[in-house]
């Protein structure tokens, strides 16, 4: 491994273990085996560099969502949005550590321009290729509106049930109810 790849490691290990808030560049450093200076070098800030981690370990879990959804051969969108859900639903607790990071690190862009840029960056990528997903195209063939109904819709509910779950993890729906309040909603119910 690199010592960028070996930074990008030790930050992910320190998301999890004690989160973003609370990791110092010294706790990064020490759990990559690379120098302390080298977080500058490679990334530029400390914030950076989680920045890099956080997106990178969430391009990771949605690659999970990706796999079960073509898996599954699902061909209709509504088939292939439950496959979707099913899988969030069921990996939610063993990403808890990940998905609280998560959660710190989109507060903390609020005070931080270079990482919110990178994190909105992050999330235009997810709409793009959750959209794609849901509708079995390529994500280079969709148009904005389509990202910006399908892929902004998809994104909501994955980031919506994130949320749920850190406050409160009984109260999820399961998939089949998820689909039948949207249903609901789009009957005029």
């Amino acid at each position: 491994m690199s010592q960028r790849e070996d930074l990008l490691a030790g930050a992910r290990r320190c998301l999890v273990e004690k989160g973003y808030a609370k990791t110092t560049a010294r706790d990064i450093a020490a759990a990559s085996g690379a120098h302390l200076a080298s977080i500058g070098y490679h990334f530029g800030s400390k914030d950076a560099l989680m920045s890099a981690a956080v997106l990178e370990a969430s391009g990771e879990w949605g690659d999970v969502f990706e796999r079960a959804v073509r898996a599954s051969r699902a061909e209709a969108p509504q088939d292939r949005i439950r496959v979707l859900l099913t899988s969030l639903l069921e990996t939610l607790p063993e990403q808890r550590e990940l998905l609280v990071a998560s959660v710190q690190a989109f507060g903390q862009a609020q005070f931080d321009e270079p990482m919110r840029t990178a994190l909105a960056a992050g999330i235009d990528e997810g709409r793009r290729e959750l959209a794609a997903l849901i509708l079995d195209v390529p994500s280079d063939g969709l148009d904005p509106a389509t990202v910006a109904g399908v892929g902004s819709m998809v994104y909501n509910l994955v980031t919506g049930y994130v949320l749920q779950y850190l406050m409160e993890p009984d109260s999820l729906p399961t998939a089949e109810q998820a689909l039948e309040g949207l249903r609901a909603l789009t009957r005029g119910r």
